[in-house]
This record gives structure tokens, sequence and C-alpha cells, in this order.
């Protein structure tokens, strides 16, 4: 699966607890888009969080 360009976010497992504690792994994934923006003054597509996006750490081309 995709990480974050900058943040390095990806996926992360544990487990689920029911009320009588048994345990089954989950995961929970970050929202990634695929985005368009300058890496190194050249276009690039990558995958970045929407919490990078909305903090403009990131400008779009």
């Amino acid at each position: 699966m995709a990480k974050d360009f900058f943040s390095g976010k990806r996926t992360h497992y544990g487990n689920r607890r029911s009320h009588a504690l048994n345990s089954t792994r989950r995961s929970w994934k970050p929202n990634l888009q695929k985005v368009r923006i300058l890496v190194n003054g050249k276009p690039k597509k990558v995958w970045v969080s929407t919490r990078t996006l909305k903090s403009g750490k990131v400008t779009r081309v």
C-alpha cells in the first residue's frame, strides 16, 4: 500500500477488542490522495494524506 510522501503515514495495525476481550486484528488507514505536486521543480504524482494537504505543506500543480 502507498504511504504519505511527506509524513510517511501508512496503515497501522492493532487489535479489535470485544466486550469479552476477544481480539481480532484490525487496521487504521490514513486518508491518502494521489495529487500532482512539484518535486525538485518537476510535476510528479505522489500519495499525500488529506491532513498534509489541509495543513498547507503541499501546493498542487
